[in-house]
């Protein structure tokens, strides 16, 4: 979402997820993928205005395309474990396989 690389999503700015957020929106328009899978609830919270967004597939598209976010898989987030990650990224896989 943001165009440079960091240790730690702390390092970003609001406004720079902001305006990546925007940017990808953009990007979402002109593509138009089935789903967006965004990796870091944070990041998604700050950069779409959502800030009581819950994992998973939300309620809100950008035109067709579903929005679905997950965490982090970063070792710095201690909050999920590698069984969790993977069942949560298993429910995206699912999810875009029926559709």
């Amino acid at each position: 979402m943001v165009a440079r690389a960091t240790a730690a999503a702390d390092e970003l700015t609001a406004e720079e997820l902001i305006e990546g957020g925007k940017q990808l929106a953009k990007k979402v328009k002109r593509y138009k993928p089935k789903y967006l899978a965004v990796v870091g609830i944070g990041a998604y919270r700050t950069a779409f205005a959502r800030p009581k967004a819950k994992l998973g597939l939300q309620a809100e598209t950008i035109g067709d395309t579903k929005i679905w976010v997950l965490p982090n898989p970063s070792g710095l987030n201690a909050n999920y474990q590698a069984p969790e990650l993977v069942e949560l990224f298993r429910e995206l896989a699912t999810a875009a396989r029926r559709s």
